[in-house]
């Protein structure tokens, strides 16, 4: 039975709060979007959405910024369709399409993802996954990341988001993910610690668009000026 949209937010706010958390595989379980009013025809985008049990908020508008929306453009580039190619400088990750055209998505980046180059594999994808902060994490910073030396499980409130990306390379895992955030706002922005960042209702768009074995090319100046570059 659908919910009404007090319902869905009452439901919302109450997730919320209870900061939701707990291991949860890929199920195929339909994603559905509820009540939202963001404007512009965003709603059905960046809207809140019900996603395997899971309540996922809305972007607040004062967050989503215009150049982070994704959407379509032209691509000139060489890859063939179905390759991802990321632009850590310009914080964008391009999924190229057929018809010389790419689905363009906004990203964020930690210094680790901003000095990460190269072509990788995407081995292994996770739905809501669970995280545990790397011993260099722990040393350069055991204050804020030694109490979660044990693991996060998956949920709202881990920093991984509702889906991650596994990227190898020779069949070896690079410890660099492509990963939804629970802080939308880092969108854009280049932070401390971190690999590649989505907003939470992309990376489930990006998930679903993409398959194990998927190449993932990490280069800077993949995109300037508005123009796609070859």
């Amino acid at each position: 039975m659908q919910k009404s949209r007090r319902g869905a937010l009452a439901v919302l706010a109450l997730t919320a709060a209870l900061g939701l958390t707990g291991c949860s595989s890929l199920s195929g379980a339909p994603t559905r979007v509820l009540g939202y009013a963001l404007g512009n025809g965003l709603s059905g985008m960046y809207g809140p959405m019900e996603d395997n049990g899971r309540i996922v908020p809305g972007i607040k508008p004062s967050v989503l910024q215009e150049r982070n929306i994704r959407k379509q453009v032209a691509w000139n580039g060489r890859e063939k369709a179905g390759t991802i190619v990321v632009d850590p400088e310009n914080h964008y990750l391009f999924l190229v399409q057929e018809g010389g055209t790419a689905m363009r998505y906004g990203i964020g980046v930690g210094k680790e993802g901003f000095s990460f180059a190269g072509t990788t594999t995407i081995k292994r994808k996770a739905d809501w996954p669970g995280w545990t902060p790397t011993n260099n994490m722990i040393k350069r910073d055991p204050e804020r990341y030694g109490k979660f030396a044990g693991g996060v499980p998956g949920g709202l409130n881990n920093p991984l988001g509702a889906r991650a990306l596994y990227l190898y390379r020779g069949g070896r895992d690079t410890h660099y993910r492509i990963h939804g955030t629970n802080e939308p706002h880092t969108i854009g922005r280049s932070m401390s610690s971190g690999c590649i960042r989505m907003m939470n209702q992309d990376v489930i768009d990006l998930e679903r668009r993409v398959s194990v074995g998927t190449t993932v090319i990490v280069r800077r100046g993949a995109y300037e000026d508005g123009a796609v570059i070859v």
